[in-house]
């Protein structure tokens, strides 16, 4: 059975040197969970493994945050993050 999408965030930044995209979090997001980005060029899958406010590590974001999360390929302003729940 295919996984299904929860929306936790949009990006609204991206910084191409470090690979680095801001996202406005809209639902908890964990260290770990396995995300989608989705955008009019964007789509691919990624593990959770590093996110960042104001260049603190933290483990889990919640609505309402804003949050730096390292990225495995480009992103875009207005791409959207989801989670996949099984």
């Amino acid at each position: 059975m295919p996984k299904s999408l929860e929306k936790v965030g949009d990006i609204s930044h991206y910084f191409t040197k470090i690979s680095v995209a801001i996202v406005e979090i809209t639902a908890a997001m964990r260290i770990g969970d396995s995300i989608s980005i989705k955008g009019m060029t964007t789509n691919f899958e990624q593990s959770v493994e590093s996110m960042q406010i104001e260049g603190e590590d933290i483990e889990e974001a919640k609505a309402g945050d804003s949050i730096g999360m390292k990225v495995v390929d480009r992103v875009r302003k207005g791409d959207v993050v989801y989670r996949l729940v099984d």
